[in-house]
This record gives C-alpha cells, structure tokens and sequence, in this order.
C-alpha cells in the first residue's frame, strides 16, 4: 500500500523558505533585485496559478462564461480580462456543491496522492462565515509571509508575542501561531479574543509571562492597555510591550503606542484566503506588496477597472503561490486601499501601498459624500474624553435622505453641549458632511460592537432597509 503525503512531505519546506526568504535574505534580495527581474518571477509563478485554474470547475465556469479560453490570457499584461470574484461567488458554489464547494482542486489528486487539506473558515464579519482551504504548500508560504513582515518590523528572538487573534473555526489565530513557531524563535501565547480569554486574565498573563510583542487587531489591543490601567498595572511598565503588529484600519497609531508606553506599531494587510498582502517597515511609510508572492490591483469599486495611480479602490489580489488546493486570481477582497506614489524611503524595491481606508461594501454614501464608517476612530482620537469605542447608526428618513449618527464613548463631558457639538465639527471638517452625535458612558457600546468577542467589532449599524 501506497504511503499517504503528510503535511511535511507533501511540500518541499527547505525549497519554499529558499523560494520565499524572510529575515536578512528577504531584505538583500528585494534591495537586489529589479522591477524586470521581479516581474519575469511573477509571470513563471502565474503561469503556473493559471494552468492550474483552468482544472477547476469554478473557475471553467467563471471565466468561460464570459467567453474567455485558455489562450486568451497570456500573462499578468491580460489578468484585467478575467473577471474577478469575491466572497458571495465561493458561497455560491459551497450552497451549490457542499460542503466545500467547486472551487477548489482536491478531485485533481489521485486519492493515494493528495496532500492533506487545512480546512478553516473567515470569522463572518461581513456574513455567514466562508470556508477556506489550504494545502501544506500555501498554507506555509502564508506562514513565511507573516513571519518575513514581523521580522521586517524588528521581532528578535527573544521577544514574548501575546496574539489575540481568535481561535476555533476562524484562520486568524492559527496561522499566526504556525508562522512564529515555524519560522521564529519567538515564544508564542494564544491567547485569542476576550470571549476565548478574559482581558482581565490576559493582562495579567501578559504581565506574567513578560510579553514583549502585541499581535491582532487595534481596537482590542487598545482595549487591553485600558482594562491593563483598570487592573492597576501601567503598560509599558508593568507590561513591557515595544512592538505592536496588526490591523490598524483607520485608528490613529500614535494613540496606540502612546496608550502601550510609546510602543512602536507597525500595519499590515491581508485576508484569510490570501494571507498577508503587505506590510509596513521600519519607515513606517506604506504598507511593502509582497509581490514575489502576491499580484495587487486597485480597481474601482463600481465598474472593476483599475483605477489611476493613487487613486482609492478595492483590492483586488491574485495569489503568485496557491497552485496545490485553491488558486486564487483576482479576488475581490472589498477592502479600499490605494498605491503610494512618493518616493520610498526604503530601499526595498517593492510598491507600497496606504492602510485599510474601509470596506466597499460598508461604504456609505451621505449627501454625495462617500463615507467610510471605520475612518471614525481616527478622525476621533486626538480627543483626550475619547476612549476610541465608537459605533455608527445609518437610517433612512421618510423623505429619502440618509443620515448618520455616531454614538462616541467618552470618560467626562456626557452633557456638555459645547462637547457635543466640537465633536459634530471636526466630523463635519474631516468627513466632509453633517453627521450626528450622541455620547456614551465607558463600556457602554460593548455589546453593540462585540468588543470583548470579535476580532474586528462591529461599527456600523445600518437601518436604513430595516
């Protein structure tokens, strides 16, 4: 009888970190190597992305549907003739082929020769959660990426790394865990989301065990330094956090780093179907493509077409490494972003690209106005009363019009008027439009946001088709 792959033999590890270097060798190749040399790279690595593809029923139907075949594409120069695809079309072909759907190519093995499959699913922010599968190649590439960004921003070997990425079904908290175990000799605590380990109990382990190094997402790590406060201990201090990496959406980084001690915080992007796309440097000045591994467009969010440099638009990324379980070409991540167009500080001869700017499909649009509602907590946070918790409200009134109000936690100043109404000006200078504000006690708005639960709360609530 045959002897089945296993996840260490079904991929070539030695190979992939050769192919994918993090750590000096990441910075001297990509310090090296030219835009020609690196784009000859990413075309090998699509062409074996698309060869790939066109063996999957998802994508025959996809793409053939618009009548393109094969010979159609013949490199990254014609990608903007195929069209791209997003969450609800994976939803569609798992309603349609359950559970796992069509889009993936596990039927392409013979059964003595598939690779173990890594099955999790997205955490259902904008919806019902979506499977993700990974094979042992992707899924470690991913792991490389994540671990090359957190040594590009100064992890060392004998950092503590607290994760409050969330467990279970949801990637976030594994992969993170499998890239510095993997790939660093950091020591790694899981310690998940509020629901998975009370912030009281996770400061206090922070505390104990010395963490040095923060992962997740903004909101709840700043909620942490303030339970860390309420417990009596002083972040930065007590709990010697130098280095924050994560997703910081719109938040104001100085806010962050000043409510940990002054630690020094880094950005990067990615979604669970495609791992990290980009991250920041030490410049702190955009957020580096991955482009050995990673092909990103910007398109616009109504038509698809890519947009001109600079200008805002989704994300639309293909994968220059998933050609074993589910290839991915022009996904439509629904994240707004835009390439930078100055001059790099960096000598990493790689496109930058600005943070998160919001969601597409979150956008609202107020009296002509386009309006991100995660864009408040920046706007916000030179505010000293501001605790940085925030949620919008969005309704419709009987003759059409749309307005917004934002409900904004605050520690003092709940009856001002005067209060009140600076808040409604530096929303109404910084967004453009007149939005409403009302104002909450500390802790109020954590069951609307989900806070102390989700990986990335809830801030808007729209009524308006209720």
């Amino acid at each position: 009888m045959a002897e089945m792959p296993t996840y260490f033999t079904a991929a070539d590890m030695a190979q992939l970190a050769a192919d994918y270097p993090i750590g000096p060798a990441f910075v001297e190749r990509f310090q090296c190597i030219s835009r020609d040399e690196l784009r000859a790279l990413q075309e090998t690595r699509f062409a074996a992305v698309l060869e790939r593809a066109w063996q999957i029923p998802f994508y025959q139907r996809h793409w053939g549907g618009k009548g393109i075949e094969p010979g159609d594409i013949g490199g990254l120069n014609d990608i903007a003739k195929l069209p791209s695809f997003d969450k609800s079309d994976i939803m569609r072909s798992i309603e349609a082929h359950p559970p796992f759907g069509d889009f993936h190519g596990m039927e392409l093995y013979p059964p003595e020769e598939r690779p173990p499959v890594i099955v999790h699913t997205t955490s259902g922010t904008t919806g019902r959660p979506q499977v993700l599968l990974y094979g042992p190649k992707s899924r470690e590439v991913q792991n490389l990426l994540v671990a090359r960004l957190y040594l590009l921003q100064g992890l060392r070997s004998d950092d503590v790394i607290h994760s409050v990425y969330g467990h279970g079904m949801v990637n976030g908290g594994h992969y993170l865990r499998e890239a510095v175990v993997h790939w660093t000799n950091a020591i790694f605590l899981p310690a998940g989301t509020g629901a998975e380990t009370r912030s009281v109990q996770q400061v206090a382990m922070m505390k104990e065990f010395g963490a040095t190094v923060l992962v997740g997402f903004a909101d709840y790590i700043k909620h942490l330094a303030d339970v860390a406060r309420e417990q009596g201990l002083e972040p930065g201090r007590d709990i010697p956090i130098r280095m924050i990496s994560g997703h910081m959406g719109r938040e104001a980084v100085a806010a962050l780093s000043e409510s940990w001690g002054g630690a020094d915080v880094f950005d990067w992007y990615g979604v669970g179907d495609t791992g990290s796309i980009a991250g920041e440097g030490p410049e702190r000045n955009g957020l580096n493509v991955m482009e050995d591994a990673q092909y990103l467009e910007i398109c616009d969010i109504e038509d698809g077409m890519p947009v001109a440099e600079g200008e805002p638009g989704d994300m639309v990324n293909t994968c220059l490494f998933k050609d074993d379980i589910y290839p991915i070409i022009r996904f439509n991540t629904h994240d707004v972003s835009a390439f930078r167009t100055d001059s790099s500080p960096s000598e990493l001869n790689l496109r930058r690209i600005e943070g998160f700017l919001g969601r597409s499909d979150n956008m609202i649009k107020l009296r002509g106005i386009n309006f991100f509602p995660q864009a408040i907590g920046g706007m916000l946070s030179g505010q000293p009363e501001f605790t940085g918790e925030f949620i919008c409200r969005a309704r419709r009134e009987a003759n059409g019009r749309d307005v917004m109000t934002v409900i904004v936690e605050v520690r003092e100043g709940l009856e001002d008027p005067d209060l009140k109404h600076l808040y409604k000006e530096i929303l109404r200078r910084k967004a453009g439009v007149e939005i409403e504000v009302e104002f909450a006690a500390p802790n109020v708005l954590a069951d609307l946001t989900g806070i102390e639960s989700r990986q990335k709360p809830i801030r808007l609530l729209d009524e308006r088709f209720d």
